[in-house]
Parts: structure tokens; sequence; C-alpha cells
């Protein structure tokens, strides 16, 4: 099935705008090209009717020391959270996590294809409630299937009509599976920002990537890419305008016998760092990211992440070589 994928891709022309997608195009023409990682329906006088965490209330655990938290929406220390996946999730669970965590959380990304599985009222019911609390929707890395489908070019436009219509504010772009010339990758993007969408690229040096394929699978697929082709990659995107750039765990912290921490020090020695956000698969991943880039660097954790990540930022909490040890100058 791969190689008979592969050929179809290999055998079509780039991606290029099809007479019958310039419609749409040319319906968004006028509008804004990338939207920023921000809900695109922020709830109303949200700051002043969010409830005050007791770490920030004097009357609370305000007078121990923390490094308080600044507002959204943020352009640095952005946490993006994992939805439904490993485990379901409602309204009735989300509402949990926001009214408790929602100050914390930013954006809130469908892995895979998983929000195609859901009824349609119930996942606008998960997107709403994002909006109203101020988080960013993502989908996940579907794009890699929809790319596989006999007509291409109008099955990438009818599902970003598709996330348009669902209130969908971010695309990711994966490739992990699949091999796509960056020329192409780089119209995709320009293909998302046409229906004013934020594209989100994710890239990693792992080919096979973003499956949690086994270590030893993934080292069957050959060698690793060289760390330089993510940062030329990257600065092409941000050539592009592109406001954020995932980066895919598998191959540098997961899923791999020891940790590639040499590539994670290339991509922000060379790109700023608020224009790149690291998926942190686990508890360890998360202490070691805050420990060795400061609370501004920005993490991709799963929904069950969120309390530890946060105290952790906050200065309140830690591990061995974290605890009492994260601070700021501000």
């Amino acid at each position: 099935m791969v190689s008979g994928v592969a050929s179809r891709l290999a055998s079509r022309s780039a991606l290029r705008p099809a007479p019958s997608a310039l419609r749409t195009a040319a319906a968004a023409a006028s509008a804004p090209l990338a939207r920023s990682f921000t809900a695109s329906t922020p709830a109303a006088s949200t700051a002043a009717a969010r409830p005050k965490a007791m770490l920030e209330d004097e009357n609370g655990y305000g007078f121990i020391r923390h490094i308080p938290r600044d507002p959204k929406p943020r352009t640095k220390s952005v946490t993006e959270i994992r939805g439904p996946y490993y485990s379901v999730m409602g309204k009735r669970y989300f509402e949990d996590v926001l009214e408790t965590m929602g100050h914390y959380v930013d954006g809130l990304k469908f892995a895979g294809g998983s929000f195609s599985l859901f009824p349609e009222d119930k996942l606008k019911e998960l997107i709403d409630l994002a909006h109203q609390h101020d988080v960013y929707v993502s989908t996940g890395g579907w794009i890699e299937h929809v790319l596989t489908q006999s007509a291409p070019l109008t099955a990438v436009d009818r599902y970003l009509e598709t996330c348009k219509r669902l209130g969908f504010d971010v695309i990711e772009l994966s490739t992990g599976f699949l091999s796509l010339p960056p020329s192409d990758w780089l119209r995709l993007v320009e293909r998302v920002q046409s229906f004013n969408l934020t594209p989100k690229p994710e890239i990693g040096i792992q080919f096979g990537a973003g499956g949690d394929t086994a270590a030893a699978d993934l080292q069957n697929m050959g060698a690793q890419s060289d760390p330089s082709k993510v940062v030329d990659l990257g600065r092409r995107f941000i050539d592009m305008g592109v406001e954020r750039i995932m980066i895919e765990s598998e191959g540098i912290t997961e899923n791999v016998a020891s940790w590639r921490t040499d590539v994670i020090q290339k991509i922000l020695r060379d790109l700023p760092m608020e224009k790149v956000m690291f998926e942190a698969a686990d508890p360890a991943v998360v202490n070691w990211y805050v420990r060795e880039f400061g609370v501004d660097v920005n993490l991709f954790v799963d929904h069950s992440q969120i309390v530890q990540l946060s105290g952790l930022r906050a200065g309140i909490w830690g591990m061995a070589d974290t605890f009492g040890k994260i601070t700021t100058f501000r």
C-alpha cells in the first residue's frame, strides 16, 4: 500500500491551485492571509470573569513566591494540549479541564484525524467551548491522509472548507509518513493561508514519525534526517509568515534509545524560540525543556500534563533538578 501511495504521489504534479480551487482562493483574497494563534471567537470580558487562582490571590497563596503567568494571547510560554486521542473527551470532561486550568491552556489539538470520528454537534461543542476560554483549536496531522486521496487538490480544498466551517483555527501540516517535496509543502502553507486559517507545519528528523511507532521500528526505516534540513525548512516557513512550527518528538525525545538534545539545541540556536513549539511526550521531557530553556519555551503536552507543566512554569514545584530552581528576571 505504501509503495502504491508513493507512486501515486510521485506521478502527480506538484501541489498547485487547480481551476476548481481558484474560486475559494478568490473569495478569500480580500481577507488577511494568516490568522493569529488565538481563538477565533474570544469570549467577552474573559479576564474579568476568570476566577483567580489561589496562587494569584493575596487572601489565598499569593504571598508565596511564584512566577506570574502572562495574560492571553501569549506568543511565548505557549501551551497546546492534546485533546481526545489516548482517552475520550466530551464537553463535560473538557469543561472540567478549562474551568480549573483554562488560564494555562492556549491551544487544543485533535491528534491525527480523531475529530472526524465525532458527531458534528459534539465536535462543535468542544470547539465552541475552547473559544469561550480563549483557546485556539488545531487539527492534528490528518492532512497526510487527505493527501493520499485520488484527487488530492480537491480533497485538500474540501478538507479546509470543512475545518473552516466547523470553527478550527489552526491546520497542522505533517508529512511524517510521506515523502513530500519542500516546494509542495510550501504550497500547502499558502493554500491554508488562502482560507484565512493558520498553518502549523510539523517537522522532525525521523521518517515514519507521528504514530507512536516503536523505537526499533523507526530505526528499521533508516537513518534520521540531518537537523540542518529541519532548520532550513523552518526558515522558509517563517519567511512565508508561519507563526509557529511544531517539532515532532519521535526520533528526538520519544521512542529513541537516547535523546537527541543536539537537534533541539541546533533548532533553538538557528530559529527564534517563539516560532517553534516542541512536543513533550512525558513528564521527564517536559521537565528537561523548562530546565534547559526556561519558562518561555512553547510546549505541546497531553491534557493530563497541564497541571504538572503549569506548576513547573510557576516555579512552585518540580523534579530534583528543577525544584526551587526555575525563575525569571522581569
